[in-house]
C-alpha cells in the first residue's frame, strides 16, 4: 500500500490509486492543503524538529516545509530553485559519497547521513539528513534535516 508524507506538515497517509478522489490529480494534503504528497517506499516517521525540503530530479528546492525556517533561517522565497547542497551549505560527505547525488541517480534511500548545515546567519549546525528518491514519473527527492543535540 502506498505511503505518503505531506512535505508541508510532516502529516502521513496511505493512498491506495494515488489520486485526488476521482480525478487524475496529484494527492493533495488532507490536514494542511499542501498541493501534493511525497510518495515513499515504506512509512517514515520523523521527528518533531526535523525539516522537509521537496526537490526536483536535479536536486532543485521546490518546497520546504514546515521546520526548515526554523532550523535553518532560510525561507522558502530564500532558496526556491536553489540546489538543496547550496541553498543550506550542506558539508560533511565526501564529494563522491553526495547522498543528494547518490538518491538521485541509483534510486535509494540514504539516511542517517551526518551533515553540517549552515544557518542563514552563518551558524555551522550538526543535522542527520535522510534522503528519499521520488516513486512517481516526475522523479526528484525528498531531504528530511533533524537536528542533532551536541
Amino acid at each position: 500500500m502506498p505511503n505518503f508524507i505531506c512535505p508541508n506538515c510532516k502529516e502521513r497517509s496511505v493512498d491506495i490509486d494515488r489520486k485526488e478522489g476521482m480525478f487524475d490529480e496529484a494527492v493533495a494534503c488532507h490536514h494542511c492543503g499542501f498541493g501534493f504528497l511525497f510518495e515513499l517506499m515504506d512509512d517514515y516517521y520523523p521527528a518533531p524538529t526535523t525539516g522537509l525540503v521537496t526537490c526536483d530530479q536535479e536536486g532543485r528546492i521546490l518546497a520546504i516545509g514546515r521546520g526548515v525556517f526554523e532550523l535553518s533561517g532560510w525561507s522558502e522565497q530564500d532558496v526556491l530553485g536553489s540546489d538543496v547542497i547550496a541553498a543550506f551549505g550542506l558539508a560533511g560527505f565526501e564529494e563522491e559519497k553526495n547522498p543528494v547525488k547518490l538518491s538521485l541517480e541509483w534510486g535509494v534511500r540514504r539516511l542517517n547521513e551526518q551533515l553540517q548545515l549552515r544557518t542563514r546567519g552563518g551558524q555551522i549546525k550538526r543535522v542527520i539528513g535522510d534522503f528519499f528518491p521520488a516513486l512517481d514519473d516526475d522523479g526528484g527527492l525528498l531531504v528530511a534535516l533533524t537536528p542533532t543535540q551536541s
